[in-house]
């Protein structure tokens, strides 16, 4: 199929043959990354913006790596050393940049819909690397990535989502992507952090972290997100850790050959022990390997279409 959009919001509004383009397109990119040249110069001639109105390892630096790799000029952009101290918007700062010629900005903001906004006011790409409770797509499209190259397929595997669902764009971005894909998707985590309407997405959920490990092929551990919560949702982090935690003994609970994973950054002691975390099944290294691929992916068919 041919590339269509513009710009890249949200997994919600892609369809699974859209879906698969992109992991099609990943996988011939992540040979780059192994030459002694990592460099193509499929996007020559073009700037992306990264526009980090919070904190980020892994995504921004993916996205720089990803853009080079591609050859395009990359511009990273902080907001405390911008206009918008002055009391400049976030709009006006979009088009002053995109009069300097960007060709795509790649958006982070703590408020859901702001890449969608400067998608609506501005003529270039726009990729949403996480805004709010809201999605975080090219994370989903790295972790499926990841999937396929260990399980070769998503039809009929059971994947386990645990952790703080209410707060997770995570959670969200992967839910659509692996329920369009015709994977099983269970969710658990305590009461209060289950938003309501989380069925409707075709996932099951649990409050039970043994139903939810049980015959997993997959288990995605989410980061509890304190810096995001407004109120206390369990009495305290031991608690958690102890009804939530996966760690070496709960991982004995699915398949022997299930796969391990987590967007990071992870809380050691807390959703994830140690043991966990290094464990021969553990891919999240392989994650952030296949954060560059799937970003390259995403600027290539924005910006080229093919």
């Amino acid at each position: 199929m041919a590339w269509t959009r513009k710009h890249l919001l949200s997994i919600e509004e892609l369809s699974a043959a859209e879906i698969n383009l992109v992991l099609e397109t990943a996988a011939s990119f992540k040979e780059v990354s192994t030459r002694e040249i990592k460099k193509v110069p499929a996007l020559r001639g073009k700037t992306v913006a990264t526009l980090f109105f919070e904190p980020s390892t892994r995504t921004r630096t993916s996205f720089e790596l990803a853009a080079k790799r591609l050859s395009a000029d990359v511009v990273g952009f902080s907001p405390s050393t911008s206009s918008l101290v002055k009391g400049e918007t976030i709009i006006d700062t979009g088009e002053n940049l995109e009069a300097m010629k960007v060709d795509c900005f790649v958006v982070r903001h703590a408020s859901s819909g702001v890449p969608a906004l400067l998608a609506r006011k501005l003529k270039a790409s726009i990729i949403n690397a996480g805004d709010g409770n809201h999605e975080h797509p090219t994370q989903a499209l790295l972790d499926l990535l990841t999937i396929q190259e260990h399980k070769k397929r998503f039809r009929g595997l059971k994947v386990a989502i645990l952790g703080d669902l209410r707060h997770s764009r995570v959670a969200r971005s992967n839910i659509w992507a692996l329920t369009k894909l015709g994977a099983e998707v269970i969710l658990c985590g305590p009461p209060p952090l289950i938003p309501p309407g989380l069925e409707t997405t075709g996932a099951r959920v649990t409050v039970r972290r043994e139903t939810a490990l049980k015959d997993a092929d997959v288990i995605y551990i989410l980061r509890i997100q304190l810096e995001r919560q407004q109120e206390n949702y369990f009495p305290s982090l031991r608690e958690y850790s102890r009804y939530y935690q996966v760690n070496r003994e709960t991982l004995s609970l699915a398949r022997p050959d299930a796969i391990v994973m987590h967007p990071g950054p992870m809380n050691r002691g807390v959703e994830i022990s140690t043991e966990a975390a290094e464990d021969r099944r553990s891919v999240i290294l392989n994650q952030v390997e296949n954060g560059i691929a799937a970003r390259m992916a995403v600027l290539y068919l924005l910006l080229v279409g093919k």
